[in-house]
């Protein structure tokens, strides 16, 4: 395990447990949504993102926090681990609400309050997300060690294995 990605929904705890892997394991960690958004809620272009990520994928040890699903393929096809944390719906919405006004290593503002396009885009993430993201583990499965959590449960008893 030297190049990770951890997809899945917002709110399914990708980065706490991006976090705690990065304690265990020394490997270093990028936020994607540190690398795609601004400060001042803005976004740089896919062009600047794209080049950021491919040089910390040149690396020889990573570990990626977040879904970009328009980036996935060259991360599976980079990476030799995958952590997708498909947790229930109601745990991710509860998850975000909760951290509203918390000041977070993975996000470069603070949540001020719960945005209802992001809402639908958590609550459409089973049906419109979740599925292609199946997909490409199925296709990318040979060459990956690939670990679902479908809890919290399940991923804190992974973690407490990790040397």
């Amino acid at each position: 395990m030297q190049k990770v990605i951890i997809i899945g929904s917002p709110g399914a705890g990708k980065s706490t447990f991006a976090r705690k892997l990065r304690d265990k394991t020394g490997l270093p960690l990028y936020y994607l949504d540190m690398l795609w958004h601004k400060p001042d809620r803005s976004t740089v272009s896919r062009e600047i993102f794209d080049e950021q990520l491919n040089q910390i994928m040149k690396r020889d040890r990573w570990i990626l926090d977040g879904n970009f699903q328009r980036t996935l393929e060259v991360r599976l096809r980079a990476c030799d681990t995958v952590f997708l944390l498909d947790l229930p719906l109601e745990v991710c919405l509860s998850s975000v609400e909760g951290r509203i006004g918390q000041v977070r290593d993975d996000m470069p503002w603070v949540e001020r309050e719960f945005d209802p396009e992001f809402r639908r885009w958590i609550m459409d993430f089973p049906q419109d997300r979740l599925p292609q993201i199946y997909d490409l583990l199925e296709q990318y499965h040979k060459n990956l060690e690939i670990v679902i959590f479908k809890s919290r449960d399940e991923a804190g008893r992974y973690l407490k294995k990790v040397r």
